[in-house]
């Protein structure tokens, strides 16, 4: 067998040395031997819930791969979810165990994005999360200012989230919920938190879903909630440099930049520790008031449709003779 092909758990490594992407400044055995260093770390985010990842083929664009190909060996666990979009059931994988995760290393899956929701209890999600989008070309620091906004929210109502980088310019905050939280419960507190971060400072953050309305400001994204998926702790990005999603501490913010997680230097920081359960609350029961609020707010990406659509009508008008 050649330095470019291992076996490790009975599975086999192949073509290790070829480049990733040509932007990524990694090549797949780096992959590999990150996934296998911190397996320990990443798995338990994993275990139980439907998987997606995002997978770089030679030669191809990047893409996010829901359902399992049909040559995925059988020893993968998995499940099948029903997709109301394309009307179909969807085979997802499980990623529980070292093995599993080691064969999608080797199908070039970089990132890993598992549901909120757990496969023995689907509909009632584990975590709330609002993730902090700033805007192009800003420093970090306006995400991380926007992130205490959300901190400030969760503690008016009694709550309290952990928060990690998004791997790439922003920032995710989790909070972590009782098992007797609904999907529809979930989503609803999350708009209502979002609301309320927004209207703390609302020349930094915004709640905006176009774009083009957001005006330089942080976006605090309420919409992943439901049968949504995030991109898990420890998990790398698809960007230069291969950087990580990685919990900071909350007194620790001011000192750090996404690039100082990357797969390069995780490994280090995780080796004796994972410091993703030691910062996250346990799960918490939502206030009912903060979860009413948000049932009057509108699904800030149906009503972005909506608008949007509006928008184009009144463009057309005005261009008609």
């Amino acid at each position: 067998m050649s330095s470019a092909e291992q076996t490790r758990d009975g599975v086999s490594l192949t073509n290790l040395d070829q480049p990733l992407a040509p932007d990524a400044g990694a090549s797949k055995r780096d992959l590999v031997d990150y996934l296998d260093a911190v397996h320990g770390r990443l798995l338990p985010w994993l275990r139980g819930r439907p998987l997606s990842v995002v997978r770089v083929l030679r030669g191809q664009a990047p893409f996010m791969q829901k359902n399992l190909p049909k040559y995925t060996p059988d020893w993968v666990r998995r499940t099948s979810v029903w997709a109301e979009a394309s009307h179909r059931d969807v085979s997802y994988a499980l990623c529980d165990d070292r093995r599993t995760l080691l064969w999608f290393a080797n199908q070039r899956a970089v990132e890993y994005h598992p549901t909120l929701s757990t496969v023995d209890r689907p509909g009632h999600p584990t975590d709330l999360v609002l993730d902090l989008d700033p805007p192009e070309g800003a420093d970090f620091g306006v995400a991380v200012a926007a992130a205490r906004l959300v901190r400030q929210a969760l503690a008016d109502v009694g709550l309290a989230g952990a928060v990690k980088t998004s791997g790439a310019k922003g920032l995710h905050v989790l909070v972590p919920v009782d098992g007797a939280t609904s999907a529809e419960e979930a989503a609803a507190a999350t708009r209502a938190l979002a609301v309320r971060a927004e209207r703390l400072d609302p020349a930094l953050a915004t709640t905006a879903f176009i774009r083009e309305d957001r005006g330089g400001r942080v976006f605090v994204d309420s919409t992943r909630a439901g049968g949504a998926s995030l991109v898990a702790a420890f998990s790398p990005r698809l960007r230069p440099g291969l950087p990580v999603s990685y919990p900071v501490g909350w007194d620790d913010l001011d000192a750090v930049v996404p690039a100082d997680f990357t797969v390069r230097t995780v490994p280090a920081l995780v080796a004796d520790r994972d410091p993703w359960a030691g910062l996250l609350p346990p799960p918490q029961p939502l206030p009912a008031d903060l979860v009413e609020q948000g049932r009057g707010i509108p699904v800030a990406r149906v009503q972005a449709m909506h608008e949007g659509r509006r928008r184009a009508r009144a463009r057309r008008a005005a261009q008609s003779p």
